[in-house]
């Protein structure tokens, strides 16, 4: 008993360190978007905010293309997940559920794309968004975006859906619904887990994509907020890095992912059992 509960301990000492080790970066930038720059810039390290302060988060907003930046990346984000989510859910649906002539060459085309490195498409994607008149839009790169993540996203609702048994389909079908009501009433509820992992993840590629967004938008008037961060810290090349406000832009970026992953974290588990039961 006592060799168990050394184990124990020692793998709970283990999981506290690696999760200190994750989470002081995050807390090191939180904490220095709180501290003056001149502070930041002394040779004596500050891990705790003695007298906190708003200076660098108004400095990083002071010019107000915050707000148009976090614009554009909602638009584009929000489309990009809404579109991953419809078009891998049916495709993830058919592969699953259907058995028809292409089956196995469309599952061998999914894994196929999600081999081709990004880089080497970057040159075709501008040819192909530039043709038709979609640079500096929201379009262009939501379009780019979902052609990448479809591929894992179908994949991943693959797994959800294969691992719902037909037969509660079949059983509520017995009872007196249609195909589709039974899809609807009994099967679609268990698949929100993996819907929401899905636009989870939907949601941080498009949210965090930097190399596509400097390609398809030049303009510094349409640009998301990876490209104002990295326009943020360019203006500063011309003198002392201000640190702070650094700080203060990175921690506005990841604001939203903090506020959506707020929304959604319910939900993950909630369709587990949702619907399995016939009232």
């Amino acid at each position: 008993m006592t060799r168990v509960r050394i184990r124990r301990l020692l793998l709970s000492a283990l999981a506290v360190v690696i999760a200190a080790l994750w989470a002081f970066p995050v807390y090191w930038m939180v904490s220095s978007s709180l501290i003056p720059t001149a502070v930041l810039n002394s040779f004596i390290p500050t891990f705790f905010p003695a007298r906190p302060t708003g200076s660098n988060y108004a400095g990083a907003l002071a010019d107000g293309s915050f707000f148009r930046a976090l614009g554009m990346s909602l638009a584009i984000t929000l489309t990009v997940v809404v579109a991953c989510l419809l078009f891998a859910f049916l495709a993830a649906l058919a592969i699953s559920r259907f058995r028809f002539r292409g089956r196995t060459s469309f599952v061998v085309a999914v894994l196929v794309v999600q081999m081709l490195p990004a880089e080497g498409l970057f040159i075709a994607q501008y040819k192909m968004v530039s043709s038709v008149g979609l640079l500096d839009s929201v379009i262009g790169p939501s379009v780019i975006y979902t052609a990448a993540v479809v591929p894992f996203t179908i994949w991943m609702l693959r797994g959800f859906v294969a691992g719902i048994p037909a037969d509660l389909e079949e059983a509520a079908m017995v009872d007196g619904l249609s195909r589709f009501g039974a899809f609807m009433r009994i099967t679609f509820p268990l698949l929100a887990p993996g819907l929401v992992a899905s636009g989870v993840y939907a949601f941080l590629q498009a949210w965090n994509e930097f190399t596509v967004a400097l390609v398809l938008l030049p303009s510094e008037a349409n640009q998301t907020l990876p490209l104002w961060l990295r326009g943020f810290v360019q203006a500063s090349a011309t003198r002392e890095t201000d640190w702070g406000q650094v700080m203060a832009a990175s921690t506005l970026v990841a604001v939203p992912v903090i506020v959506f992953f707020l929304i959604v974290q319910g939900r993950l588990t909630s369709g587990l059992v949702a619907g399995a039961v016939k009232g």
